[in-house]
């Protein structure tokens, strides 16, 4: 499944990579792409897109509805 997902927070490189280290704790074989100037991160995952916002969220970012 494709994800779209609106995070708020994201400001730099490290950001970035504690999101996408977030989602593949979830899921180790997930596509993640993340821009942050747009905030937008697009996950291609099998997982949920619950399980996925959830690990995002955890990581301590936004996850707009």
């Amino acid at each position: 499944m494709q994800y779209q997902f609106n995070v708020k927070g994201m400001t730099c490189g490290h950001c970035e990579r504690a999101v996408v280290h977030a989602v593949r704790e979830v899921d180790t074989e997930a596509i993640v792409r993340v821009d942050l100037a747009s905030g937008q991160v697009s996950v291609e995952s099998d997982k949920s897109r619950d399980a996925i916002a959830q690990a995002i969220r955890d990581e301590g970012y936004e996850v707009a509805a």
